[in-house]
C-alpha cells in the first residue's frame, strides 16, 4: 500500500458550482485570511468566519446553507478537539507548578557530559514538549538553557536550538497538541496510530534539526547567555518539593501508553467482542486517556507534593483561560473546513490530484507550507491544509491517513519568520537580531519541516 494512490469514494459532495468558481472562491478566501491576519491584524477566529462566508458567496451558495455548514463544523470540532486541548492544558499546568518539569530537566542535563549536552537538551525539549504547548515549554526551558550555556561556556544557540527542535517537533507531529489533534479530527485519522507514527518520525527529525543543525548554527551565531532567567517571575521549584523523576516520566507517558495500547490491541486481538479489546478501546480513547492522565497528575503533581485543595483547584482553574483563544480558533477552523467540504472543492482537488498522479503526502505538505509562510500560524496552516485534502484521503488505509496528518504537521512548521509570534519569542529570549534569528531559529524550523517530510516519505514505503 502507498499513499501516492488516490481512491475517490462514492459519497463525496458534488461541487455546488463550476470548478473555476470554486477554486477562485477558495483562493480568495485563503488570500483574505492572509491579509486579515498579517496586515489588518484581525484575530484568526474572526478571519476564519469571514473566509468561510467568502467561499460560500463566490460559490453562489445560499448564505443560510453556508452558515449551517459553518455552525455544524464549529460544533463538531469543538466537541472533538476542544476537550483534548483543555485536558492537555490542565496536565501541563500541573507539571509546571509541581516542579515536575524542573525535575526532568535537572535529572537529564545533570547526567550529561559537556559534549552530550546538546543531545540532552533535545531530549529535555521533546519530553517537556510532549504534553506542553510550545510557548509554555519555551518559558519553562529558557532558565535552563541560560544556565547550561553559561556553565558549559557554550553558545546559547548550540544549547538552545536542540531544545527548541524537541519542543517544535512535538508541537507539530504529536497529539494532544492542537495542530495534530485538529488534523486528525478533520481527516478522520486514528489518533493512536498517528501518535505512534508521529513519535517514530519525530525522533530522527529532532536529531537532524536539533543537535546536528544546532552545532552548525552555534558556529554561525555566537551569543552568550543573558545573566538573567528572562522569564521575570518564575523561579525553579525547590528540589524537596518536586515529584521524583520516575513519577514525573511515568505520569507524562501514561496517556501516551494508553492510546498506543488501544492501537496495539486493535491490531493484535482484532475482535470487537473481546473483553480485553473493549477495555483497551475505552481507556485508550483520547478523551479517556487524557482524563486518566489528568486525574493521576492531580495526585502525583498535586497531592503528593503537598498542594492544598485550594492551591490545586487554583492551578487547574488558571490553566484554562489562556487556551480560550486557541479553542475558538480551532473550532472556527472546523467551521471553515466544513464550508469547503460542502462546497465540493475537495472533490475537484481530489480529481485533479488523481489525474496528475501527485503524491498526496507532498501535496499536503506544500499546502501547509504555503499557508504557514503566508499567515505565520502553524494552526491555521494545519486547519486549512487538512480541509483541502479531506477528499483526497478517501479510500486510504488507517496508517496512510495518519502519514498525511504528519506531512501536514511537517509543513506547518516551515520557516518561521516575522509574521510568527514564535519568531519574536525566540528573538527576545535569546537576545538575537532579526538576521540572527533567521539564521538560527527560522532555518532550524525549515530543517525540521523538510527532514520531517523526508522521514514521513520513508515510513510510507513500509506501512
Amino acid at each position: 500500500m502507498t499513499p501516492f494512490i488516490i481512491a475517490l469514494a462514492d459519497d463525496l459532495p458534488e461541487p455546488v458550482a463550476p470548478g473555476w468558481q470554486l477554486i477562485t472562491g477558495t483562493l480568495v478566501a485563503i488570500a483574505l485570511l492572509v491579509v486579515l491576519i498579517t496586515v489588518v491584524k484581525l484575530n484568526p477566529f474572526l478571519a476564519l468566519i469571514l473566509g468561510a462566508l467568502v467561499v460560500g458567496v463566490i460559490a453562489g451558495e445560499n448564505l443560510l446553507d453556508v452558515l449551517d455548514s459553518f455552525s455544524g463544523g464549529f460544533g463538531d470540532t469543538a466537541a472533538g478537539v476542544g476537550v483534548l486541548i483543555a485536558l492537555g492544558a490542565i496536565f501541563a499546568k500541573l507539571l509546571a507548578e509541581s516542579g515536575g518539569a524542573d525535575q526532568v530537566v535537572d535529572t537529564i542535563v545533570g547526567r550529561a557530559s559537556p559534549r552530550a549536552l546538546p543531545w540532552a537538551m533535545a531530549l529535555v525539549g521533546a519530553v517537556i514538549g510532549l504534553p506542553m504547548f510550545f510557548e509554555i515549554g519555551l518559558v519553562l526551558l529558557m532558565p535552563v538553557i541560560y544556565l547550561v550555556a553559561r556553565r558549559a561556556q557554550m553558545s546559547v544557540i548550540t544549547i538552545g536550538i536542540p531544545a527548541l527542535a524537541g519542543l517544535s517537533a512535538m508541537h507539530g507531529f504529536v497529539p494532544p497538541h492542537p495542530g495534530p489533534v485538529t488534523a486528525i479530527d478533520l481527516v478522520g485519522a486514528d489518533l493512536g496510530v498517528t501518535l505512534g507514527l508521529g513519535l517514530l518520525v519525530a525522533v530522527p527529525t529532532v536529531i537532524v534539526a536539533g543537535p546536528l543543525f544546532g552545532a552548525l548554527a552555534g558556529r554561525w551565531v555566537q551569543v552568550e547567555a543573558p545573566s538573567t532567567f528572562g522569564d521575570g517571575d518564575r523561579e525553579p521549584v525547590p528540589a524537596e518539593r518536586r515529584p521524583s523523576f520516575g513519577t514525573t516520566i511515568g505520569t507524562i507517558l501514561l496517556p501516551v501508553v494508553l492510546m498506543l495500547a488501544k492501537s496495539v490491541a486493535d491490531i493484535v486481538i482484532d475482535d470487537p467482542e473481546d473483553t480485553v479489546q473493549q477495555v483497551f478501546d475505552v481507556v485508550g480513547e483520547p478523551f479517556v486517556a487524557l482524563l486518566i492522565g489528568v486525574l493521576v497528575a492531580l495526585v502525583t503533581f498535586g497531592i503528593r507534593v503537598g498542594m492544598s485543595r485550594d492551591t490545586l483547584s487554583g492551578t487547574v482553574t488558571a490553566s484554562l483561560p489562556p487556551i480560550a483563544g486557541i479553542l475558538l480558533i480551532v473550532a472556527a477552523g472546523g467551521g471553515f473546513k466544513q464550508v469547503l467540504v460542502d462546497s465540493g472543492v475537495g472533490t475537484l482537488l481530489a480529481d485533479w490530484a488523481r489525474d496528475a498522479n501527485v503524491s498526496v503526502l507532498l501535496l499536503a505538505w506544500v499546502l501547509a507550507v504555503l499557508i504557514r509562510l503566508a499567515t505565520g500560524s502553524a494552526t491555521i496552516a494545519t486547519i486549512t491544509a487538512s480541509s483541502l485534502v479531506i477528499d483526497l484521503v478517501s479510500g486510504m488505509s488507517t496508517s496512510e491517513v495518519s502519514l498525511v496528518v504528519l506531512a501536514i504537521g511537517a509543513g506547518s512548521v516551515f520557516f518561521s519568520h516575522v509574521n510568527d509570534a514564535g519568531f519574536w519569542l525566540v528573538n527576545q529570549y535569546f537576545g538575537l537580531t532579526v538576521g540572527q534569528t533567521i539564521k538560527t531559529w527560522s532555518l532550524m524550523e525549515t530543517v525540521l519541516s523538510v527532514s520531517g517530510l523526508g522521514f514521513v516519505l520513508l515510513v510510507s514505503l513500509v506501512v
